[in-house]
C-alpha cells in the first residue's frame, strides 16, 4: 500500500535516489526540466571527446516502477492549497514536496537549453573548438578544473594548455597538500602550464584574460571551473525568497526540511546543509530525507518511527580523474588525515567509465 503524494523537484542525483527510495511506499511524482537524467560526472569528458557524447543521457523510463515521472518546470510552491505550480498552469497536489533542484555548473558541465539535441549541440561544438585550438586556458584548480585540463591535455597533445588558479595549491579545497602536489606533478609532466595564486577575469581585448597582477595571457577558448549557482531563482520568484540564505541556498534543519515547514523538504546541492557539493553528500542526504517523509507519512500510525537527524559530510573519499587511465583518490582514514592513492584505484572506480555504468543501474538498466 502507498500512501501520501510526494512530488520531488529535480531530477538530479538527490532527486533520482529519493524518488528511487519512496516508490514502493508512496505516490511519487518526479518532476524535471529534462526527459532523461543528465549524468553530469561523464560531461566534461562528454565535451572534450566525440565518442563520449551522447553518454550522460539516461532515459528516466525505467527509473520508478509505481511513480510517475512528469516533464515540466515548478515555477512556484503553493504551500496554502500544498500544490506544485508548474510553467503551463497544470498543479500536482502533494502531502510531501522536496526541493532538489541541484546547482548550474559551468560549461562543458551544463546541460544546455532544454533538450538532449541542445546539449549534444553543445558538446559537439565544445569539441570542435578544442580540436583546433592552439592555446586552452581552464581557470580554477578543483576537482573539475583539474579534470578537465587532463582531459584537454589527453585529447590535444600538440596544443597549449593552461590551468590558472586563483589559491595557493591546486585542490586546496579538498584540505590535501599531498592530493595537491600529485595533480600539479602529473599536469607538468604533461606541460600543462600550471599558474598559481592567478586569479583571472576576461581582459579588455577578445581572447585576452588577465590576472590580478595584470598579467595578460592569451587564450583562443577558455573554460572556467570555479564553483556552481544553486537553482533557487523560481522560488525567490514564487514568493519564497525567504526559505534561501545568502548563497541563495535552501535553508534546512537537521531533518533536512525547509525551517518551519514539516511537509516541505530539500536535498543535494540545493540546500545549505554542507558545503561539500558532491554526489555521495547528495546521495546521503536523499537516503535520509526518505525515512524522514516515511516517518511523516506514517506519523499518526502505531509504526511511528522517530526522524533521523543529517550529520554534514565533511570528510568523504573524492576521486579526480586524470582521463581514463590515471587519477588520485583522497581517502579520509582515522585521526583526521587523508590518504591519497593512485592510479589503479582511481581508475577502477571512477576514471575509467566515470561510473556510468553504475548511474545506468540505478535508472533502471541492469543490462546495458
Amino acid at each position: 500500500m502507498r500512501d501520501g503524494d510526494v512530488v520531488v523537484i529535480g531530477g538530479g542525483y538527490a532527486g533520482v535516489r529519493l524518488a528511487k527510495r519512496l516508490d514502493g511506499t508512496a505516490r511519487v511524482t518526479l518532476l524535471d526540466r529534462k526527459e532523461v537524467f543528465f549524468h553530469r560526472i561523464a560531461s566534461l569528458r562528454a565535451g572534450v571527446h566525440p565518442n563520449w557524447t551522447v553518454t550522460p543521457f539516461i532515459p528516466y523510463d525505467r527509473l520508478l516502477r509505481n511513480g510517475r515521472v512528469v516533464a515540466g518546470k515548478a515555477v512556484r510552491i503553493d504551500t496554502a492549497e500544498r500544490q506544485v505550480v508548474l510553467a503551463t498552469g497544470e498543479r500536482l497536489p502533494y502531502d510531501v514536496v522536496v526541493i532538489a533542484t541541484g546547482a548550474d555548473y559551468p560549461e562543458p558541465a551544463r546541460f544546455t537549453g532544454t533538450t538532449v539535441e541542445e546539449t549534444i549541440k553543445s558538446f559537439s561544438a565544445h569539441q570542435q573548438r578544442i580540436g583546433s585550438a592552439d592555446h586552452v586556458l581552464v581557470v580554477g584548480g578543483g576537482p573539475s578544473g583539474v579534470e578537465l585540463s587532463a582531459e584537454i591535455r589527453l585529447a590535444r597533445p600538440d596544443a597549449r594548455v593552461t590551468l590558472a588558479h586563483s589559491g595557493p595549491a591546486l585542490l586546496h579545497g579538498t584540505g590535501s597538500e599531498r592530493a595537491g602536489r600529485k595533480a600539479l606533478a602529473w599536469l607538468e609532466s604533461h606541460d600543462v602550464e600550471v599558474r598559481l595564486d592567478s586569479f583571472m577575469s576576461p581582459g579588455n581585448d577578445f581572447g585576452t584574460y588577465r590576472d590580478a597582477r595584470g598579467n595578460i595571457v592569451e587564450a583562443d577558448l577558455s573554460f572556467w571551473a570555479t564553483g556552481t549557482t544553486p537553482n533557487t531563482l523560481w522560488l525567490r520568484l514564487g514568493g519564497h525568497g525567504d526559505w534561501l540564505n545568502k548563497d541563495g541556498h535552501v535553508k534546512v534543519d537537521r531533518t533536512l526540511r525547509v525551517d518551519g515547514w514539516a511537509d516541505v523538504f530539500a536535498v543535494g546541492d540545493v540546500n545549505d546543509a554542507t558545503e561539500l557539493k558532491i554526489t555521495p553528500a547528495a546521495l546521503a542526504q536523499a537516503d535520509l530525507a526518505a525515512w524522514n517523509i516515511r516517518a511523516y507519512l506514517n506519523s499518526s500510525g502505531r509504526h511511528r518511527k522517530d526522524p533521523r537527524l543529517y550529520r554534514p559530510v565533511h570528510r568523504t573519499p573524492i576521486i579526480v580523474p586524470f582521463g581514463p587511465a590515471d587519477g588520485l583518490t583522497m581517502l579520509p582514514v582515522p585521526g583526521g588525515e587523508t590518504a591519497v592513492l593512485g592510479s589503479r584505484m582511481s581508475v577502477l572506480a571512477k576514471a575509467k567509465t566515470l561510473m556510468t555504468p553504475y548511474m545506468r543501474r540505478q535508472l533502471g538498466y541492469t543490462g546495458t
